[in-house]
């Protein structure tokens, strides 16, 4: 049950703070609507996923509205399709997607995701079919969503793979370069890729998960700005131990309210509660950043020295609130530093503030990696798959989740300005360092797993 005063504090942040429910989203296992026949098998698609989800956008308002909490999107996530649709070709594959896009449609969902591949070791003939038709499906769908996990700390690198998603980007890019190449935006490449994430793009439902479960995605980054303005209002002196207090408590609260708001709508759809995902996801509008926390915490701007730490403390904290509040936090659960969907981090990267390097840096003690990168779009295929090695490797060594959502911006170049809409918002398009990549990628294998994988 919540306090009175829990009430209260929760009111003034739905208020004033930005406080939503930033999504709710469905997992629905599709194992069983596997089949030989192409028809069939969207036939089963649409059945299962329909009879699960039609009244999922219905009820995520009578919940919002019942609580005067906002679900700002409703998802759906599936088991991955390169596992379920192995026997297909990749035109088959796109055809699937496009089944996937007018599914989603029907029920009124804004992303559907699952047109996804686990390569970490090696691909199969559907995993391949699957990525090869990533480029037309991204860019002929408006719902659709991808994931590749590319890389594990139990398996290694896949350095094939990463140079052929590489390659993959550049083509979807190509092919939606009337909007700057925004099919990649609906891509991430992983390592160690959560079964339970209900943030897109990387959402699927992990073969471990139920037939149909509710995750929750709850942010809350103007919130804990304000928190930890009022708090040095009180207590100018406060040390960032102090602080980290402020955020921990911050994220005990939000995550409270986002556990509530999806145990009713489970309930409401008869289908299992999964888990809460409390990552601090912003959006373009002003005062909900996770950038203006940096500079409520002292520093002129995300991305100077500082930066690094402030974001593992940030992180840490966020994390150990959401698992007091909560039994089933999951997914990712932190702080997300994704550049074109965060007005002030944007701002960073076009004042120079923020280097590609940093950013890099800072992803080490983050929740994802790096997201939502603008880069130019003469960026070769060799540079792209090192710049996604990168980032695999600081998860695999780190035994955490990083990924790549990066942006190869066709005809624009560094300094200029990428534009997506809506909740991507818009990009500076960031320097990439000069220099050949190409020996080393194009070597290819397997990077062998950490020593530290061998914990049997």
């Amino acid at each position: 049950m919540f306090s009175e005063k829990e009430i209260l504090a929760t009111f003034e942040m739905i208020k004033n703070e930005h406080l939503d429910v930033r999504t709710i989203t469905l997992g629905i296992s599709i194992f069983d609507c596997a089949s030989t026949h192409l028809e069939e098998f969207k036939q089963k698609l649409e059945q299962k996923i329909i009879g699960y989800a039609d009244k999922l956008v219905s009820i995520c308002d009578e919940v919002g509205d019942k609580y005067g909490i906002e679900v700002v999107n409703k998802r759906i996530a599936i088991s991955p399709i390169g596992v379920v649709a192995a026997s297909y070709s990749r035109n088959q594959m796109v055809e699937i997607a496009k089944t996937l896009d007018d599914i989603a449609e029907r029920v009124g969902i804004d992303f559907i995701g699952g047109f996804s591949a686990l390569i970490e070791k090696g691909m199969t003939k559907g995993d391949r079919a699957l990525i090869e038709a990533i480029p037309e499906a991204l860019s002929s769908t408006s719902r659709v969503c991808a994931s590749v996990n590319a890389a594990s700390s139990k398996a290694g690198i896949n350095i094939n793979g990463v140079y052929k998603l590489a390659k993959i980007i550049k083509q979807a890019a190509a092919l939606s370069a009337a909007e700057d190449g925004i099919a990649c935006a609906k891509m991430c490449v992983f390592a160690n890729i959560p079964q339970d994430v209900p943030f897109m793009a990387g959402a699927y439902l992990g073969v471990g998960e139920p037939e149909a479960v509710i995750n929750v995605g709850v942010s809350g980054p103007g919130v804990v700005k304000r928190a930890i303005e009022r708090a040095l209002v009180t207590k100018p002196d406060a040390d960032l131990g102090f602080m980290a207090e402020v955020i921990k408590r911050t994220a005990f609260k939000v995550t409270r309210v986002g556990e509530l708001i999806g145990r009713e709508v489970a309930e409401r759809l008869g289908v299992k509660f999964g888990i809460v995902d409390l990552s601090l996801a912003p959006t373009p509008n002003v005062g909900d950043s996770v950038g203006e926390i940096f500079q409520a915490l002292g520093l002129e701007s995300i991305g100077v020295p500082g930066s690094t730490a402030l974001l593992a403390m940030l992180n840490d904290a966020v994390k150990k609130g959401g698992s007091f509040a909560s039994s089933y936090v999951g997914g990712l659960s932190g702080a997300f530093i994704p550049v074109s969907e965060d007005l002030n981090i944007n701002q960073a990267v076009t004042s120079r503030c923020l280097s590609l390097a940093k950013l890099e840096a800072m992803t080490s003690v983050c929740s994802v990696g790096l997201d939502m990168v603008a880069i130019p779009g003469d960026t070769s295929e060799e540079t792209l798959a090192a710049i996604i090695a990168d980032e695999l490797a600081i998860g695999v060594i780190n035994n955490k989740t990083t990924a790549t959502r990066i942006i190869p911006v066709p005809g624009k170049k560094s300094g200029e300005k990428a534009f997506f809409g809506g909740l991507l918002g818009e990009a500076t398009i960031i320097e990439v360092p000069q220099g050949s990549s190409k020996d080393f990628i194009t070597k290819g294998g397997l990077i062998p797993a950490p020593i530290h994988s061998l914990k049997n």
